[in-house]
């Protein structure tokens, strides 16, 4: 129970400073005179840089240990974002949320290792979806906060905000985290890291869950980061306000990440990832309609399949990995996070173009590709050390 305590609140602190900035995108486009490309790169800028460190932190926590890294991760990434309120010039806003991403992918690269090492492989799939529930809650906390702040107050008192709360969660996690007992440290020469790298790429199903993530978190990037400029324009002139309020929505995940973990557990990996791609490509077809009350449906069946989807893949990754489990998880996420950088700033052109069915072909055709691949893992045989995957 501290173990998953520790890591929702992880898991919470991590997502809520990474996305804090996505529902302020109009408002940093009106006071830096920037169009919707530009100002996803406040995100997309994060994301690049923590998929970069997953591929350093994974292994440093194979060598150091879990927790330390972990805590080291949570305190850089919260005072980077206090300072980030401070920045007067869009550069450095940039810089400083670049160091953001870097210090979170920590977290990001060894929770879900910690969790395959800690937790027995029964409930692996219940508690990576508990944990990737915090990430939800997280998510949600962090936009809804800054979004509803921005109509009140100005952006950098929003950012701030968002940086003490991370700071208090940052010493929950380091309070109440147990010290890992199955961990076993792993040498940090550059030859056993390379093989620890390649290893991964000789199983016929990690390669392709890489890539699922890829496409996963593309499309869900790419959905929020525009979906606010949408609400803000004709017809639906929402207030700023009620935009932050629309990640609501992010409640879906929180649930299906969890039931979509224990159902994946029970029913195995292979039978459930396809479904919650088609429920997402149902979700995105819906947000196309113009009628707000579908339009929010639509979000809401996408954001539950999204988060649901994403828990599958996540404990897929750690059943999967017979060697390096760091790595593996690091390679994964590393897709998962470039996918959100290159899909989340190229959708801003079909957005330019042609508003928001641009974003619906864009969205949908990452995740027709999706759902192919995940029939293809479907029908690979099951590794001979594991069951139900």
């Amino acid at each position: 129970m501290r173990t998953v305590l520790a890591l929702f609140s992880g898991g919470f602190a991590t997502f809520a400073l990474l996305y804090c900035v996505q529902p302020m995108m109009p408002v940093l486009s009106r006071e830096f005179s920037i169009n919707a490309a530009q100002s996803s790169l406040i995100l997309s800028v994060s994301t690049a840089m923590m998929a970069l460190g997953l591929l350093i932190t994974g292994p440093i926590s194979d060598r150091l240990g879990r927790k330390s890294v972990m805590v080291f991760s949570l305190f850089s990434a919260a005072l980077f974002t206090i300072a980030s309120a401070f920045m007067p010039t869009w550069e450095g806003v940039l810089i400083t949320r670049a160091l953001i991403g870097l210090s979170l992918s920590g977290l990001a690269a060894v929770g879900m290792t910690y969790l395959s090492e800690e937790i027995h492989p029964q409930h692996i799939g219940l508690a990576m979806g508990l944990y990737i529930g915090g990430n939800a809650i997280g998510g949600m906390s962090g936009r809804l906060i800054t979004g509803v702040l921005s109509d009140y107050v100005s952006w950098h008192m929003a950012l701030a905000v968002m940086g003490l709360i991370a700071l208090v969660a940052a010493g929950v996690f380091w309070k109440i985290l147990p010290e890992s007992r199955n961990f076993r440290a792993r040498s940090l020469h550059p030859r056993s890291l390379l093989d620890g790298f390649v290893v991964q790429f000789r199983d016929a199903g990690l390669p392709l869950l890489f890539l699922i993530g890829f496409l996963l978190m593309g499309s869900f990037v790419t959905m929020f980061n525009y979906i606010g400029y949408r609400l803000l324009a004709d017809p639906y002139n929402l207030s700023q306000a009620v935009v932050g309020l629309f990640s609501i929505v992010y409640l879906s995940g929180i649930y299906s990440s969890a039931k979509a973990g224990a159902l994946a557990d029970r029913l195995g990996r292979r039978k459930v990832l396809w479904a919650l791609i088609v429920m997402m490509l149902i979700g995105v077809a819906l947000s196309v309609f113009t009628p707000l009350a579908v339009v929010i449906v639509g979000v809401l069946i996408f954001t539950f399949g999204f988060f649901g989807a994403h828990s599958v893949a996540s404990s897929w990754i750690g059943r999967r990995a017979v060697k390096a489990k760091g790595q593996a998880s690091s390679l994964y996420l590393f897709s998962y996070y470039v996918g959100s950088s290159v899909a989340g700033t190229g959708g801003g052109v079909f957005w330019h173009y042609a508003g928001w069915h641009g974003i619906g072909v864009f969205i949908g055709a990452l995740l027709v590709v999706a759902l192919v691949v995940a029939l293809r893992l479907a029908k690979l045989p099951p590794l001979q050390v594991n069951t139900q995957i």
